[in-house]
């Protein structure tokens, strides 16, 4: 082949005769033709691109089972196994969570507090953490390794692809240049994957510049018919290979080696035109039957994700709407334990969601269960330590309370007792075993209070009923005291019957008010009658008193002067006692006593003001 493009070098530097240019025809037409296919293959089977890990049932070994394949994936530097390794994890969380509720139970059971509580170390949990800290070390390594090296592929085609570029522009040694260019070809091939995001790029720079190689190339007809057999050939095997796939019973599988059918198939040179749809076609239709096994698998899985993802969530939304603040009692956390623990049920019943949120909605769900159970440990923590607190109050009171029994009838000890009992009221429970205990105490200290107290209050009850009889008995007399008696005498009998009054002892309480009013009615209606007669005694004085001093105006005059300034003199007063009625508090007994007696005052003031009126009317008339 060498031999001949040199030997055609003058006449074929350029691309000039019909079966050049049929050949770069056919070459930019098969490109045309399987580009969109490929494309969509990439995105169908991208999830199955990663080598798959061996299945193992994690939920029937044991926790050193578990260990040893953990221990096996880390020794053997299985970085793959990342999928396994997750499940692994899970599971030894499961029996280790199983092993910690046992330890409680059976430390509950043994009659000790769970709050107290302290798990036994488990070193295989120890050992699974290292493994797996190991594992990602190791994974994060793979990882950032795969990163450069498909890094340092895309280099290298980019390379390439600059090379054939240059081959491309030499028009002139264009034919000397296609050994250098298959060559060039073959390295691109064998260059490696590279970044997801930039492979599309990569390889339609790569197929511009051999479209363009190509259009510059005036290959023979006999050349050019030679590589489109291979082609044929080694395309039509890919065909076969791509039906056997439709029966293959791992459908992952079968789009992993789908997927890497179609990229031989784009390394794959170009057929004859008159074959090139056809065979297209018989790719394109194998290719179709096993996507759409994978896509319709993906689609269920998909589907039943969406449903265990619903069904996830909901059960987080429903645990997380839990308010533990408004568990008060140990009955209503007894209540929403049983709630919890049929979540926890209903969650094994659900399946693996999307990946992107089944470790997220475990994760909130768990959280969910540790904070109530959390929550509950702390509700009953708070709750000893709130019962021993009370206790301790409760003491107190009861100390308290016995402590008055020595002198049950002492002044105020009643009043005491009743405090006592109040504060008793504001203070919560003491706990179950002591509870009705201590409160047995505290009341029977306080009934032999009352009982004391009651005998004492019938006897004062008796003495105060005798003197509501001995006062009444003096309203009594002051009523049959005449109103038109003598003043002198009548004033010495209301004396003398007030002083009796004052001497007789207390009333009961309720009667207290009532007969008072009735003996200061009576008092006031007496004084009042007797004041009325002395002003009148007065006043016919002062007309005496006028009449003798008829024809002597000065003298008139004077006296008048005289009324008018201590007229004057009792507003004054009287406007002096009312200002300073409003600062007296008449709720206190003191306050109402002293009000009393200036409304006494100012009642009187009053009442000589009018009479005075009354003189300087006569004055006046004189």
């Amino acid at each position: 082949m060498t031999d001949s493009l040199k030997a055609n070098t003058a006449d074929e530097q350029m691309p000039k005769t019909p079966d050049a240019a049929e050949a770069v025809t056919n070459v930019q037409e098969e490109s045309t033709v399987g580009s969109p296919e490929l494309n969509s293959d990439a995105e169908v089977v991208a999830e199955a691109a990663e080598p798959k890990a061996e299945s193992r049932n994690v939920h029937n070994m044991t926790k050193e089972e578990l260990v040893g394949a953990l221990r096996t994936i880390v020794d053997n530097n299985n970085v793959n196994a990342h999928k396994e390794v997750t499940a692994i994890k899970q599971a030894i969380f499961a029996l280790r969570q199983r092993e910690v509720a046992e330890q409680l139970n059976a430390y509950i059971d043994e009659g000790n507090d769970p709050t107290t509580f302290v798990s036994t170390p488990d070193p295989l949990e120890e050992e699974a953490k290292e493994l797996q800290n190991k594992f990602r070390e190791m994974r994060t390594a793979y990882l950032e390794a795969e990163e450069q090296r498909k890094n340092a592929n895309l280099e290298r085609k980019k390379s390439i692809v600059r090379e054939i570029l240059a081959l491309t522009e030499d028009i002139d040694n264009i034919n000397l240049n296609f050994q250098k260019f298959q060559e060039l070809q073959q390295a691109f091939k064998e260059a490696g994957d590279v970044p997801a995001p930039a492979e599309s790029e990569v390889w339609k720079s790569y197929q511009a510049v051999v479209e363009q190689f190509y259009d510059c190339l005036n290959v023979n007809k006999e050349l050019r018919a030679l590589d489109f057999k291979k082609n044929l050939e080694a395309k039509q095997n890919l065909i076969a290979e791509a039906k056997s796939l439709a029966d293959l019973e791992d459908v992952i599988e079968a789009g992993r080696r789908l997927q890497q059918l179609h990229i031989e198939w784009r390394e794959t040179g170009p057929v004859a035109k008159e074959l090139r749809d056809e065979i297209w076609e018989q790719f394109r239709e194998a290719s179709s039957v096993v996507n759409k096994r994978h896509q319709e698998h993906f689609e269920q899985r998909k589907a039943n994700e969406q449903i265990n993802e619903e069904g996830k969530t909901a059960l987080c939304v429903e645990i997380e709407a839990i308010d533990t603040n408004a568990l008060t009692t140990y009955a209503m956390w007894d209540e929403a334990q049983e709630k919890i623990k049929d979540m926890q049920s209903r969650w094994k019943t659900f399946g693996p969601a999307s990946r992107k949120v089944n470790n997220a909605l475990y994760q909130r769900f768990r959280e969910s269960c540790d904070a109530f159970f959390n929550a509950r440990k702390e509700f009953t923590r708070a709750r000893h330590e709130l019962a021993a607190a009370n206790l301790a109050r409760k003491e107190e009171l009861c100390q308290k309370v016995e402590a008055l029994l020595e002198n049950p009838n002492a002044g105020g000890v009643i009043d005491t007792v009743i405090k006592l009992q109040a504060e008793w009221k504001t203070i919560g429970n003491a706990g179950k075993k002591v509870n009705d205990e201590i409160w047995n105490r505290f009341i029977t200290a306080c009934n032999t209070i009352f009982d004391a107290h009651k005998k004492v209050t019938n006897e004062r009850r008796n003495a105060e009923n005798a003197n509501l009889e001995a006062k009444r008995n003096i309203i009594a007399q002051l009523r049959e005291i005449p109103i038109d008696i003598e003043r002198r005498e009548g004033l010495q009998q209301v004396k003398a019957l007030q002083n009796q009054w004052q001497e007789i002892g207390h009333v009961p309480f309720k009667q207290k008010d009532k007969i008072f009013a009735e003996y200061r009615e009576v008092c006031d209606r007496l004084y009042d009658a007797f004041n009325a007669s002395r002003s009148q005694e007065r006043r016919r004085n002062f007309e005496d008193q006028i009449k003798n001093l008829k024809g002597d105006e000065n003298r008139i005059e004077r006296e008048r002067d005289k009324m008018l300034k201590a007229i004057e003199q009792r507003r004054q007063e009287l406007k002096t006692y009312e200002n300073n009625l409003g600062f007296f508090n008449v709720k206190s007994s003191a306050g109402n006593s002293m009000v009393k007696e200036m409304e006494k005052k100012m009642n009187r003031l009053k009442q000589e003001i009018e009479e005075i009126k009354e003189k300087i009317k006569l004055l006046t008339e004189a």
